[in-house]
């Protein structure tokens, strides 16, 4: 139970047998009583004594490669997203690399979005040498996350809106991001158990100060970026950021529901580490960069963000999978071709990213 859980003022939930959740009792609302009499106790309050509000909770960070919010730090890891194939395969690479001696792991400001959002915490957390033996059992756990084949109607139009949208304006994220409000999809509660199981002993927790993790409010479309002073679990961020709209139902951070970080038209979220002296960066459409746009993210997106880097003086290595289906990115299946392609990769990486990482 992370300071979400515990702000709400209310008890725990006990399944029911199927997707609905019955509250145990809560006698005259004595916790709403308590947090009105003295909101000191409310993890969501401020030091102000106020509790978030949309602007003042912190998470909100416009995307400004100007701003240099990595500025100071040496080096940066940006994971970004791609589905369950992604997953693997950026977990299959970065400890390829690390067998050969390229331990990518010491970043500074590690960025995680979507599917890296899941694998930014697993690094951060010091597990990737022991989720990477676990190679047998990786499948299984991907299909953990796997979302169900079978859409609903609200679903089906959440997922259409998000993949047929042709820009990332303001109006065009909250109208993506009413749409998943009102889907019903997974709840919130059971994809974020479902990542707790994935990312194993210490999801609860937030992992590293290094740690960002990029989200969209559903309601404002605004950008977030989830580190540690938000106070909230691992799993928590994590599940926001990967929740796909129409997929997963938003993820509740602080007063905020959250959607999938690659809804806010970057699929990586580099403007965090800008400023850095050198930054590696893993995006899917790194080694076949997109024919067409997809979602809210343009052709060439990733090649201005990158031009964007290096105007912030930020020196930058870019990989990803040399090879991609997009029929599969979603699905468990594509796991163990993910681990053997990137482990190829990184034997043939390994001395070019050792020089740059050094």
């Amino acid at each position: 139970m992370d300071s979400n859980d515990r702000a709400a003022g209310k008890p725990e939930a006990v399944h029911t047998g199927d997707d609905r959740l019955a509250e145990t009792p809560d006698p005259d609302r004595a916790a709403d009583l308590m947090l009105a009499e003295d909101p000191s106790d409310d993890p969501r309050v401020r030091d102000s004594g106020e509790r978030p509000t949309e602007t003042s909770d912190g998470l909100a960070r416009p995307v400004d490669y100007g701003a240099k919010y990595g500025a100071g730090s040496d080096r940066g890891l940006v994971l970004g997203g791609g589905g369950v194939f992604f997953i693997a395969w950026q977990v299959g690479y970065l400890n390829g690399l690390r067998k050969r001696g390229v331990d990518l792991t010491s970043a500074q400001i590690v960025v995680g979005t979507s599917a890296g959002a899941l694998v930014a915490s697993i690094v951060s957390a010091g597990k990737l040498a022991a989720f990477s033996r676990e190679v047998g059992m990786l499948a299984k756990l991907m299909g953990i996350v796997a979302p169900a084949p079978d859409l609903r109607p609200s679903q089906s139009r959440a997922l259409t809106m998000f993949s047929k949208a042709t820009d990332a304006s303001a109006d065009t994220l909250r109208s993506i991001g009413f749409a998943a409000l009102a889907a019903h999809g997974e709840s919130a509660a059971s994809f974020r158990r479902r990542v707790g199981l994935v990312l194993g002993v210490g999801s609860n927790k937030w992992p590293a100060r290094s740690l960002n993790i990029a989200t969209v409010d559903a309601y404002t479309g605004e950008r977030l970026i989830v580190t540690s002073a938000a106070g909230v679990s691992a799993a928590r961020a994590a599940a926001a950021s990967a929740s796909v709209p129409g997929l997963f139902d938003p993820q509740p951070i602080h007063d905020r529901r959250c959607m999938d970080g690659g809804v806010s038209g970057s699929g990586t979220h580099s403007d965090i580490v800008a400023g850095a002296r050198r930054a590696v960066v893993i995006a899917l459409g790194a080694s076949i960069p997109p024919e067409k746009a997809w979602g809210t993210m343009p052709v060439g997106s990733l090649d201005r963000e990158m031009q964007a880097l290096a105007a912030a003086g930020t020196e930058t290595l870019v990989r990803g999978p040399r090879k991609v289906d997009s029929a599969t990115l979603m699905s468990p299946k594509s796991v163990p071709e993910a681990l053997v392609m990137a482990d190829e990769q990184a034997d043939d990486d390994a001395a070019t990213i050792g020089g740059f990482w050094r």
